[in-house]
């Protein structure tokens, strides 16, 4: 299309006196998602984008290799309890994943297939919860554009509903007491007991008994003095003490609360952590004495393991056990305490300069023992080992050319083994995988990882950038199916590891939130500058790519520095940065972007929100700004907005459209419609930045599933 002819889109006079910043807001009438117009206005929208799809030639191109680039199989640790193991299995042409169980002589069976409930494909396996015996299991299903979310309990053996449902329990925790029969989780307060437009979490923790009906559930945590407050639980394994964890959205510390359960329907809590007074975060888990084992930031930004007695309020008096290492910080530990094994022992993960490290220490000292080999250079996550007292170790390893794979640690025969029955199937491509070092404006030295097709040349290469650069998130150099496809196809896939993130440990998120959060931004324009200067791509050439915060990251980028790009990609991004907590869960997220009923933190907010920093008669780069109809988490509004706003401003002769996906949610997809989202936007980047995958020569490599 030559020309652009955008949908109407009436500006309104809405302007705000917010402590005396004049806050214009003309679209603000693109709020109302259920409005006739704003319906008539969308669906316009959509057909735009249609039309101006049709014309991608390449698209199908894009779409076949990314098919061939995905992984299927197993991407994730099983969980153990007693002798039956736990999988999540999506193979190539299934919608959503299924659970499956293993016994101990190996016989696997399907558990839960979401498409045996949902033919459309729209239900998805969303989190399982096995009891410690293996018998029973919990199961929540989600339907990606409702907001509630249901309980169910299985017999294991038979894979009949034994219990439930339990309703309102989305982003639960839940953990079960021993024997089965009864387990603590959390659920909002049902609707009709809240004020209405209350838009705040209102979590509670409960007890439920199988069987029992869950308007009995006893509540022992939550109330109307903690309205945004998520909570994580955890039992000891002899069912003597219950811990949660309790903090404010995805804020940097938490308070810890432990109980004896003398009666477990109404345990008297100790608060043993102020997250208010320490402002840090802590981690427990409770050892087999009854005692804690304690994963924290405080007085250790990269992180610390300690010991502690179950009723320390003193952080004073807890016991390093593992110290902090300011040059590798750490990921996750797992507690390995069979009595078959001499001693009991904690396996310790840790990612220096991009790459993981595993060690072994005696559990009792924190000694260090051995380290532990891995298959490459890359990144492992999601430690973890039967249920309850186990001496194996379950992890997932990835890398550039590698798709998430299981291995197995047997700590009695000291080896590592990939798991019978969870090898991943696709095509892999060959790339090179690096990281380099390039200065921010501020002088800050800042990672930047680099995939790129193995036979390199010196010419510059369309690159697609990608960050995130929020709430503590570490970025590594992960198997990326978008970044295997793009590098496929000749290009350079980058991702900068800003500030706000977590590589560097907790200094490094607190650098680039709240008041810091402007130098996130910077800090990605930098490397887009450095990638240019450094001539490895030009700006003709130049793509960037945000999910979520990660597309707030982008789009702040674009407004401020729009002569850098080519194309902007944002996925479910956040815009509107006055208003972003009237939206979905944004209420909950003030203490990683501060909130604008305050006169200086909304001056933090107004520096870098993209809504309002587009210039009228900018010459923009293309824009895609991608969402979900209904968006739980960041909210719809988002991106109508936005892509309403720059539609106005450009003056570019390069498109601003929007991609709207129905029956999906912010981050929960069908795979197809997954795949199919990856190739638009690789079309889309390619177009921009001369990216062709019919030029490509790049061999692929396939990697077989085992027969089971």
């Amino acid at each position: 299309m030559a020309q652009f002819f955008y949908p109407a889109a009436g500006r309104s006079d809405v302007v705000e006196d917010l402590f005396g910043f004049l806050v214009s807001d003309p679209y603000r009438w693109l709020e109302d998602g259920n409005g006739s117009r704003v319906r008539d206005w969308t669906a316009a929208q959509d057909r735009l984008f249609h039309a101006y799809r049709a014309g991608w030639r390449e698209k199908q191109s894009w779409a076949s290799l990314v098919d061939q680039v995905s992984s299927f199989g197993v991407s994730e640790p099983p969980m153990v309890r007693g002798s039956v193991m736990f999988l999540a299995e999506q193979l190539r042409g299934d919608e959503q994943r299924r659970l499956l169980v293993v016994d101990a002589e190996g016989n696997r069976r399907v558990l839960v297939d979401p498409v045996e409930i949902d033919p459309s494909g729209h239900t998805g396996l969303y989190a399982w919860w096995p009891s410690r015996e293996g018998e029973r299991v919990a199961v929540q299903m989600e339907v990606a554009e409702q907001p509630g979310s249901d309980i169910m309990v299985l017999d294991v053996r038979t894979g009949e509903a034994v219990d439930g449902p339990l309703p309102r329990a989305r982003n639960t925790s839940l953990t079960w007491l021993p024997g089965g029969d009864a387990f603590y989780y959390v659920s909002r307060v049902p609707d009709e007991e809240l004020a209405p437009g209350d838009m705040r979490l209102q979590r509670r923790v409960r007890l439920h008994r199988i069987g029992s009906p869950w308007q009995t559930d006893a509540v022992v945590l939550g109330g109307d003095d903690a309205p945004d407050h998520y909570y994580g639980l955890t039992v000891s394994v002899d069912g003597r003490y219950l811990a949660i964890t309790a903090m404010v959205g995805p804020a940097s510390h938490n308070d810890v609360y432990v109980a004896e359960l003398i009666d477990p329907e109404a345990p008297h809590f100790i608060k043993i952590v102020d997250g208010r007074t320490i402002r840090a975060r802590v981690l427990p888990r409770f050892l087999a004495d009854g005692n804690l084992l304690l994963v924290t930031d405080y007085q250790a930004p990269c992180g610390r393991i300690c010991m502690a007695h179950r009723h320390d309020t003193d952080p004073a008096a807890w016991r390093t056990l593992v110290a902090e290492d300011p040059q590798a910080p750490l990921d996750e530990c797992l507690v390995l305490d069979d009595p078959a094994l001499p001693r009991p022992l904690l396996l310790v993960a840790r990612t220096r300069h991009g790459t993981s490290t595993l060690t072994l220490h005696d559990l009792a000292s924190g000694r260090l023992l051995t380290g532990l080999p891995l298959p490459g250079a890359g990144v492992v996550s999601s430690l973890r080992t039967n249920i309850p007292h186990g001496h194996h170790a379950w992890f997932s390893y990835c890398d550039a050319t590698t798709p998430p794979t299981i291995y197995r640690y047997d700590a009695t025969s000291g080896k590592t083994e990939q798991e019978t029955g969870t090898t991943i199937a696709g095509h892999t491509p060959e790339i090179r995988s690096r990281s380099v070092r390039y200065h921010a404006g501020d002088g800050t030295e800042i990672t930047l990882f680099l995939f790129t097709p193995a036979e390199e040349h010196q010419s510059p290469r369309p690159t697609l950038l990608y960050g995130y650069g929020s709430f503590g998130m570490p970025m590594r150099p992960w198997f990326f199916p978008m970044a295997a496809a793009w590098v496929s196809a000749g290009g350079t896939y980058a991702v900068a590891c800003v500030r706000g993130g977590g590589e560097e440990g907790q200094r490094w998120h607190d650098a680039g939130r709240g008041p810091h959060k402007h130098r996130a931004v910077s800090d990605f324009n930098d490397a887009a500058t450095w990638l240019i200067n450094t001539g490895r791509t030009t700006r003709d050439q130049l793509a960037i790519f945000g999910q979520s915060a990660g597309g707030l990251l982008v789009t702040a980028a674009a407004t401020q520095r729009p002569d850098l790009y080519a194309a902007v990609i944002a996925e479910g991004p956040l815009c509107d940065m006055v208003r972003y907590e009237h939206f979905g869960l944004g209420c909950t997220w003030t203490d990683e972007f501060g909130t604008a009923s305050q006169p200086e933190q909304l001056q933090w907010l107004l520096t870098y929100s993209p809504y309002h920093n587009i210039t009228p008669g900018g010459s923009y780069p293309a824009f895609l700004l991608t969402g979900a109809v209904t968006d739980l988490q960041t909210g719809e509004a988002h991106v109508t907005k936005m892509c309403a706003a720059l539609q106005h401003a450009t003056s570019s002769d390069r498109p601003i459209l929007m991609r709207r996906e129905p029956d999906t949610a912010h981050a929960a997809f069908p795979a197809s419609k997954e795949r199919a989202l990856i190739a638009d936007i690789l079309a889309f980047a390619g177009k921009y930045t001369g990216l062709s995958p019919e030029k490509t020569t790049m061999r692929l490599h396939e990697t077989a599933a085992e027969s089971h």
